[in-house]
């Protein structure tokens, strides 16, 4: 691949189509605060969903998700859209226990791939545990499908996304780099091995990585701004983090693929960003910085814990998905400091 070809950027679906963390919060800024003391998490912290404790033992987590096609399956691209949405209740440590569709299709357009779609999802909220109950579509020109996720946690056992602590171990669950590898793919560019595997991690349920997940201080799922941006989002105000990149679990091919410029806008927004709020890079290559930044659709949990538990929480999972015939990896990529000068300092 000749790398002094012009930077090529690549517009998609899934959580590319997520509006950038610097517009978003400049929107989420002017709205009200909420009041009520049951809303044990709203917006302020930027948390994967809404949490409303019930009684002292059961709260109620509410979230949704949806977004434009990132593969042209329809059935895959349903299986994709759900098991996103879906984790975002794992997240916080909850159960899933209902979904609704969230639907818009063109009412002149070829329904089985609509049908294919909504077959997908359904697949995934199955193997999830949970009851499909409903949904709502709408007609329009462009595909768009989610889920909008109703479960249930004991709020005593709440995970947070902004609750880590200083030499806590960083745990990431999924590979990264599907975004690029996405991106490539679309171009008809992308090496044998590399959309597949990224497939993989998208349809992937993060069901199990938080079935076993004893221990964490704070959780959150990667999603739509990258490594970075989400990672940021934990350490807030009062941490710091640093990340070895010679640990990041990668899609095969990725960092070949950016220093090709297979890149999307998404991935440059979250850049612009992290880089703006202290991320720091000391003598990492460009390929390697860009997978931080990359959008990923469906991505794996991050998890701040205690490094002694962290180990076996990495191996517990390596073991549990070579049972079920999964292959992605996992492993401990940084640690979480004190407050800083930098945010976050990758090496």
């Amino acid at each position: 691949m000749d790398a002094t070809i012009a930077p090529l950027f690549c517009s998609g679906g899934g959580c590319t189509a997520k509006l950038g963390p610097r517009a978003l919060s400049r929107v989420l800024s002017q709205l009200p605060a909420p009041t009520d003391p049951d809303l044990l998490v709203g917006f302020a912290s930027s948390d994967d969903a809404a949490v409303l404790r019930l009684t002292d033992d059961l709260a109620v987590v509410s979230t949704l998700d949806f977004f434009p096609p990132v593969v042209a399956d329809p059935y895959t691209f349903g299986q994709i859209a759900a098991a996103n949405a879906m984790s975002d209740v794992w997240a916080m440590g909850g159960r899933v226990r209902t979904a609704l569709n969230i639907v818009a299709f063109d009412e002149d357009g070829d329904l089985n791939q609509l049908g294919a779609i909504l077959a997908g999802g359904a697949e995934r909220v199955a193997a999830a545990g949970a009851s499909l109950a409903g949904g709502h579509s709408i007609t329009g020109d462009g595909v768009l499908y989610g889920l909008s996720v109703t479960g249930t946690v004991d709020p005593r056992h709440l995970w947070r996304n902004d609750t880590p602590q200083p030499g806590d171990a960083l745990v990431l669950t999924k590979p990264l780099g599907v975004g690029i590898a996405c991106a490539a793919h679309r171009l008809d560019s992308a090496p044998p091995g590399a959309f597949e595997a990224a497939v993989a991690s998208m349809t992937e349920l993060n069901l199990r990585a938080a079935e076993l997940l004893q221990t964490p201080h704070a959780v959150t799922d990667v999603t739509g701004f990258g490594l970075a941006g989400h990672l940021l989002e934990m350490l807030g105000t009062d941490f710091s983090a640093t990340i070895d990149t010679l640990a990041l679990p990668l899609i095969p091919h990725v960092r070949t693929l950016a220093e090709g410029f297979f890149l999307t806008a998404a991935a440059q927004r979250n850049r612009t960003h992290a880089e703006a709020n202290g991320l720091v890079f000391d003598r990492v290559p460009f390929g390697v910085q860009e997978v931080l930044f990359d959008a990923q659709t469906s991505g794996g949990l991050l998890v701040a814990m205690p490094r002694p538990d962290a180990d076996a929480y990495v191996a517990a999972l390596a073991d549990d998905r070579a049972a079920s015939g999964t292959r992605l990896a996992a492993s401990i990529i940084g640690t979480v400091t004190e407050r800083a000068e930098h945010t976050i300092l990758v090496r």
